[in-house]
């Protein structure tokens, strides 16, 4: 008997432990979740991280002249602001008659400012005042042949003295966060559309007014307006340029500051999306020929007259990443470019999305680009495109190639034609190109005191000494080495000159005359330098000098030439002294496969746990060519480089000094290092003074749309006079950052994913798992992993073939899908193991009172609670009240409907939620009840106990079911609540993604306030109606439902294809397509719950019950 009572309690609790199992997270997914908190705070951390730009502060003394509004405008809530710079007090009216300049206008992006515009104003002000910027004779950026450059363009000309001045303008958005909402973004495109006709009204007016007066009046009015858009700023001035109200002709320019063109920052309103997806697409038809639908010509493209530019802050901008700020497949090259800060001349700098707006460097080169671009004759900017397209190249690109090859070195196109026309024999002709220096920097050979034969590969230069420096290209360019590479800080024409000759000569004018010099010294590139050496006392010897400039010379250069001189202008000394070495230059022969350095997969994983040394003895080459397998926009790496010798030898002073002195003394002879890397979507980034650097691009790898090679090169120069020890390790702070900034949008496509399949789980599995189980069950390898990672990578590689689009990286592109996909369960399960536990301990508390509540029935102290129930249980006797509670769901579905359709979409989804949070503890609580009665109920048939106090509260009344006493009753409750909370769960995820939107509608409350986006309330509304119908109809209907080969669509096979498609989402980074695939299943679901109603089938008459045993 004892036996068989002791058998009893272990099958109860066996039971008992059973239920709890599917609560219980397993060994993989709580790995999962340390592995999602352990990246999510290193990724924080390294957001968090304070950063050195090095931008100048711009500074500024404003005054915002407010701009008049039309009676009758809808958007009055705006503003439309000129800025005038200066102290002194002006008189506003008088000011706005003297309107003639050049409009620009400035719109600030997600929660800006007018008054952003500022730094940008001033410095054209001072700009305009000051003239154009210093000549230099660097090489120059020009357009390809598939930019629509030619020769003509080529060699335009820029202003020695600014034609007309800008008159800068800005719209007053009130702050709005544009970037979470699309209705905000097309309201801010209808007032920018009302601010250019505005100001092109207003010098009408003003030119009016000073005829009026009398006054003189010169040049013409203006026609368009330039449009300077930051962030969201940049994509409502590309959504204004083609609203249908916009005057023909009112914007040909359009300049950009990380701007987000290719997609929102967070993609996941659909209205956001789709408006995006709409604006785009009016911008790829605007630049094709218009048609009939027979095929016959009607016009020419509508935007073949307006030049798009977007600036990108490179990778310390966190909000937006260059690949959004991408104009490819929107913008032809012939009409627009990208070019990232760190890759702009004179700029070279990595910003935050704020700090481009005031940042010195940026600012002044974009106000003489835009200066450049008026016409001298008529004062306005150039009508012709290719002119606009031409001076934004010049003056934003530096002639550093975009990409860099040992064996084809790029070089400009109209050089090439230059030579290809005015050569006869390379070898004995005279060759007059674009890159020869002005004849103002023309030197006298008497100039130079006498000249230098180096006999070595490398030559240096510590002086300004006026001595001319020969090299021997056919003894030096032994053994290989048919490279020469050239660094220094001397300015090119004004300080070194460099020429290829046939023969040796004094001059050009002692050789015959079919043998003529070539002077490549403006194929020098230039490379921004760091912070100059200071010099503590005048003539005294400082540490060496950043190098300023960069020439490098293939074997095809120098192809039918003898010699190589380096000419460098002389420089007075300094009290009777040698003059200080801060002149510096280093050349040398080479051979570039001496240079190559390659970085394997295999050796940058491991460098996350142990760093790699490699070390560089003294004679080294001066140029390294680093291949990272890996792009360093995913994977960052720390370089360090520590000097470890620099040819001091035997002199005792390095065993002195220690490392310190070593490093100290070293910097005194050898340059400090330089890096230049280079990436296919950013562009090229550069490190000065790298002796400590986490080298980072803004890449975008491993995604759908990548395409070629995601390989990162890495240019390296370092003094050859010196040895070094170069450490590289993998950031994990960096590289856990700039994974979460990546690939976001991916990871949250991929959760709403795991939630599907989730729910495919449960809708197939008898009895029905927990949601956490069912996850955690699509987490076993091999089968139930495999599936749902291989097949959407393999249908998005058969839509890229279909469509004709090129294939990403396969093995980059299946890595990361699947880490982000294991990063989106761990997601999920985090996010259900807190739900799981605010629901256990509401409903054990709810119990725990409920008989607390039964004990405490009899108290005095109770019986006012005793009236107020009598007196509710008499509401609820009306008629009114019985209805409603006969149909429970008619309240919360009107109240979610209305919300969504009148107010906004999220208030309706929060409904939504509370109904399902009700409902699951509702049944949870009932769950736990009955467990808990029927385990009291066991141990007092087992023990025969009268005096236990919990049998007796727990005993059930009379009248009360006696399904309870079973377990099919807490297996139904526990079904109940599985279903629900995976609904839950999902529809959580659904509420977060219209959260940023919501933001923004708080914002608005008390202005002016319209209806949501009918596709945003559409939407909604199917979540709803997917949250009150999907639990039971499908699952348990009698209606018959399509057939495909054969076998009928049940649920399980709707949330598979829902999963997929939101698969396929979160890799084409619009993750807002998700909930077309939930609005799908709540307008499935509600169709087959009218067609119960319809047939009279029974809800639950297809109802299996089932019993653990």
């Amino acid at each position: 008997m004892l036996n068989d009572m002791e058998n009893g309690r272990r099958n109860n609790n066996k039971n008992e432990d059973s239920r709890m199992r599917g609560f219980r997270p397993s060994l993989r997914g709580m790995m999962l979740v340390v592995a999602v908190i352990w990246i999510g705070v290193a990724a924080l951390y390294g957001l968090l991280k304070p950063i050195s730009n090095g931008c100048i502060m711009t500074y500024m003394y404003p005054t915002y002249i407010p701009i008049s509004t039309t009676e009758g405008v809808s958007s009055a809530k705006y503003g439309l602001y000129l800025y005038h710079e200066g102290w002194k007090k002006i008189d506003f009216t008088e000011h706005l008659k003297k309107l003639n300049g050049i409009p620009v206008l400035f719109i600030p992006g997600n929660g800006g400012s007018y008054k952003q515009v500022r730094s940008l104003a001033a410095e054209c002000d001072r700009a305009y005042q000051g003239g154009p910027l210093e000549r230099t004779f660097y090489r120059e950026a020009y357009l390809a042949y598939k930019e629509g450059g030619n020769a003509e363009i080529a060699d335009i000309q820029l202003p020695n003295q600014y034609a007309n001045r800008l008159d800068w303008f800005a719209v007053d958005l009130e702050g709005e966060h544009s970037a979470m909402d699309g209705r905000i973004l097309e309201e801010h495109t209808e007032y920018v559309v009302y601010a250019i006709h505005r100001i092109l009204d207003q010098y009408k007016e003003s030119h009016d007014a000073r005829e009026s007066d009398g006054a003189a009046t010169t040049g013409s009015l203006p026609k368009s307006v330039i449009l300077i858009g930051h962030s969201m700023g940049g994509f409502v001035a590309r959504a204004a340029t083609i609203h249908p109200r916009l005057r023909r002709s009112a914007v040909e320019t359009i300049l950009t500051l990380s701007s987000t063109h290719q997609s929102p920052p967070l993609a996941l309103q659909p209205s956001l999306g789709d408006y995006y997806k709409s604006i785009n697409q009016e911008w790829r038809k605007g630049y094709e020929v218009q048609t009939t639908r027979t095929g016959h010509y009607v016009s020419g493209p509508k935007l073949s007259n307006v030049v798009v530019v977007s600036v990108s802050g490179g990778f310390n901008d966190y909000q937006v990443r260059s690949k959004l700020e991408s104009l490819d497949g929107i913008v032809p090259p012939t009409h627009g470019f990208m070019i990232s800060s760190t890759s702009m001349k004179n700029v070279w700098l990595s910003m935050e999305h704020q700090t481009i707006l005031w940042c010195n460097q940026l600012v002044v080169q974009a106000s003489h680009t835009l200066l450049s671009l008026v016409d001298s004759r008529t004062g306005q900017p150039f009508p012709d495109t290719q002119k606009r397209l031409a001076i934004f190249t010049k003056m934003l690109h530096s002639g550093i190639p975009q990409s860099f090859n040992w064996k084809m070195q790029p070089q400009s196109p109209w050089s090439a034609q230059v030579l290809a026309k005015d050569v006869k024999d390379t070898a004995v002709s005279e060759v007059h190109t674009l890159s020869d220096c002005p004849s103002s920097f023309h030197w006298n050979d008497d100039i130079l005191e006498r000249d230098l034969y180096i006999q070595t590969t490398t030559v240096t230069i510590l002086a300004m000494d006026g001595r001319r420096r020969w090299l021997d290209i056919q003894k030096l360019g032994l053994n290989g080495k048919s490279h020469f590479i050239f660094v220094t800080n001397l300015a090119p024409c004004s300080g070194v000159r460099i020429h290829l000759w046939p023969q040796k000569g004094k001059s050009s004018s002692d050789l015959p005359a079919g043998k003529r010099v070539l002077e490549v010294t403006s194929k020098m590139v230039q490379i921004p330098a760091g912070p100059a050496p200071r010099q503590v006392e005048p003539g005294s010897q400082t540490e060496q000098a950043p190098p300023s400039a960069l020439l490098h010379l293939g074997p095809e250069e120098m192809h039918g030439f003898r010699f190589l001189s380096i000419s460098v202008a002389p420089r007075p000394t300094i009290s009777g002294r040698p003059p200080p070495a801060t002149s510096m230059a280093v050349g040398q022969f080479f051979n570039p496969d001496e240079g190559e350095i390659d970085f394997t997969h295999v050796s940058m994983l491991l460098s996350i746990h142990s760093h790699k040394d490699i070390f560089l003895k003294e004679d080294h080459p001066l140029a390294f060519n680093m291949s990272f397998a890996i792009s360093l926009g995913l994977l960052p790496v720390t370089f360090s480089l520590k000097t470890a010798g620099c040819g001091i030898k035997d002199s005792g002073l390095l065993d002195e000094a220690g490392d310190n002195g070593n490093n100290k003394l070293c910097k005194l002879r050898c340059f400090p290092p330089v890096a230049l890397a280079w990436d296919p979507t950013s562009g090229l980034h550069v490190f000065p003074n790298l002796y400590s650097e986490t080298l980072v691009v803004d890449s975008s790898p491993a995604l759908w749309t990548s395409t070629g090679s995601e390989k990162t090169t890495v240019f390296l120069l370092l003094d050859p006079h010196c040895a070094y020890k170069a450490s590289i390790a993998v950031s994990v702070t960096s590289a856990a950052s700039r994974f979460w900034l990546l690939y976001f949008s991916q990871i949250a496509g991929f959760c709403v994913a795991v939630v599907f399949f989730a729910l495919m789980r449960q809708a197939h599995a008898r009895p029905i798992p927990s949601i956490l189980k069912a996850v955690e069950s699509n987490l076993r390898m091999p089968f139930q992993f495999l599936p749902f990672v291989a097949v959407p990578i393999l249908l998005s590689l058969l839509f890229s073939f279909l469509v004709s689009q090129p294939f990403p990286p396969f093995s980059s592109f299946t890595i990361v899908s699947i880490i982000c996909y294991l990063l989106a369960n761990g997601i999920v399960i985090l996010l259900i193991l807190v739900s799981q536990l605010v629901f256990y301990v509401a409903a054990y508390l709810h119990v725990f009172i409920k008989t607390r509540w039964q004990l405490w029935e009899g108290n005095f102290g109770f019986l006012f609670l005793h009236w107020f129930m009598n007196l509710s249980s008499r509401f609820f006797s009306l008629k009114v009240v019985r209805i409603l509670r006969a149909n429970p769901l008619f309240v919360p579905i009107s109240a979610a409907i209305v919300l969504s359709m009148f107010v906004h979409p999220a208030l309706g989804l929060f409904i939504l939620l509370l109904s399902h949070a009700l409902c699951c503890h509702s049944s949870l609580c009932n769950s736990l009840t009955a467990s808990l009665r029927s385990h009291a109920r066991k141990k007092e048939s087992d023990y025969k106990t009268e005096d236990n106090y919990l049998s007796q509260q727990l005993k059930p009344k009379p009248g009360s079911p006696s399904k309870e006493n079973s377990s099919s009753y807490i297996q139904t409750q526990e079904d109940i609540f599985h279903l629900r909370h995976g609904l839950l769960v999902l529809h959580i995820l659904a509420t977060l993604m219209f959260v940023p939107s919501l933001v923004s509608w708080l914002q608005r409350i008390g202005m002016h306030q319209s209806f949501p986006r009918f596709l945003d309330s559409f939407l909604c509304i199917c979540l709803i109606l997917h949250g009150i119908f999907s639990s039971e109809s499908l699952l348990n209907s009698e209606v018959p439902l399509p057939r495909i080969m054969g076998k009928e669509v049940r649920l399980n096979l709707i949330y598979l294809t829902a999963g997929i498609y939101s698969y396929l989402s979160g890799m084409e980074l619009a993750p807002y397509k998700v909930l077309y695939a939930m609005g799908a299943i709540g307008i499935i679901s509600f169709a087959l719950s009218i067609l119960q109603a319809w047939t009279g089938a029974t809800r639950f008459g297809r109802r299996r019950h089932w019993h653990r045993h």
